[in-house]
């Protein structure tokens, strides 16, 4: 179901590459916030009308807070012809066609066709797109001029220009690509899958770290398997299969009211203990460290207990890797995006980014070092 409403495009507000932001009047007279996006509509000017789906806004949904604008009704945009045929969003009314780094008329064709594997590069995977600069954060923090690739997977939001996190963390030469994969479009590379994003990675964009992480929007039902951040497992998988290094972002808060969160998150235990096939690394910090203290311990307990023994009894056998948290306050706080997850901030829910960024670390410390 859709909810449609007609809409005078009023005063702008914040933007960001390929999202424009503005007060939307609607037809009696009230306003609300709304967001177009430049791929599929081009630019919305102030004063024309468009025609908007409310259902996230009228259903106060935590990440869809704005209407969407579906089209401008006074103005086509510009149709910008492309040598590609790859087609994203596909049989929905705003599909739109790519040029993809796996298309055989894409300038890439050659290099990614070419390559068969990633050659061990650290594949950093996580559930949640907040954990994206906390991951960055524990890269920098051991090699501050890692190159650095972002896979946004198709899970959650599809236009990756709805970041404003990746968007900020590009213009700040954090990151140095996007690359959007499977029915996801908008980034600086589009791929048809992980596979051929992970590979464009490594040989198109020469990263020396890949992070995948599924668009902001993540769905969660409650029950055992019905979360889209599952969908980490295979990411993994693909990791492993190109000769990657597979490592597993654990999901984990100190404030979660909900008991299913708190600690290690079940959807942790679920992804990695029981859709896993392939082994990999779950970073957790190490005893040694001097901020080692009983929550970590528990959280370690509910690692071997949740993910490695249900793992190791159907053969798979992952590794629980220990890593210093020596500077990564520091390096969390250096970041120059506001840091949040599901609503909490970094001062109110340290360990979730945390845990992030010791998976960055993890990955970091298995770079050459030449």
């Amino acid at each position: 179901m859709l909810r449609w409403e007609r809409a005078t495009v009023g005063t702008s507000k914040t933007s960001w590459p390929g999202v424009d932001r503005f007060e939307a009047e609607l037809e009696d007279g009230t306003t609300i916030p709304a967001l177009a996006y430049r791929e599929l509509t081009g630019k919305p000017v102030k004063g024309e009308q468009v025609l908007l789906n409310t259902n996230a806004l009228r259903r106060e949904l935590g990440t869809g807070g704005e209407a969407l604008v579906v089209a401008r009704t006074e103005a086509l945009p510009e149709v910008e012809e492309i040598t590609g045929h790859m087609v994203k969003a596909r049989y929905t009314p705003q599909q739109t066609m790519v040029d993809a780094i796996d298309d055989p008329d894409g300038e890439h064709y050659d290099t990614v066709r070419a390559s068969t594997d990633i050659a061990g590069m650290p594949v950093v995977v996580a559930d949640l797109h907040s954990s994206l600069p906390a991951i960055i954060a524990g890269i920098r923090a051991r090699r501050r001029t890692a190159r650095i690739a972002y896979v946004h997977t198709d899970a959650a939001a599809l236009p990756a220009a709805y970041s404003r996190t990746a968007a900020r963390l590009r213009e700040s030469e954090l990151l140095a690509a996007v690359i959007s994969a499977g029915q996801s479009f908008g980034g600086d590379l589009e791929a048809v899958t992980v596979h051929s994003a992970l590979l464009g990675a490594k040989h198109v964009v020469g990263a020396d770290v890949a992070i995948v992480i599924q668009g902001p929007g993540n769905l969660g039902t409650g029950t055992g398997w019905g979360f889209s951040g599952v969908q980490a497992a295979e990411a993994l998988h693909a990791a492993s299969v190109l000769g990657g290094t597979p490592i597993a972002t654990l999901r984990v808060s100190g404030a979660d009211e909900r008991d299913r969160h708190r600690g290690l998150s079940h959807h942790s235990s679920t992804t990695y203990g029981k859709a896993l096939l392939a082994p990999v690394h779950l970073p957790v910090m190490s005893p040694t460290d001097s901020r080692y203290n009983s929550f970590h311990e528990s959280v370690r307990k509910q690692v071997k207990s949740t993910i490695l023994k249900p793992a190791k009894k159907r053969g798979v056998v992952h590794e629980i890797t220990e890593v210093d948290a020596k500077g990564l306050r520091d390096a969390l706080e250096e970041m120059p995006v506001r840091m949040t997850t599901m609503g909490r901030t970094l001062a109110e829910d340290y360990p979730s980014f945390q845990y992030a960024a010791l998976a960055g670390r993890c990955a970091a410390d298995r770079l050459p070092t030449s």
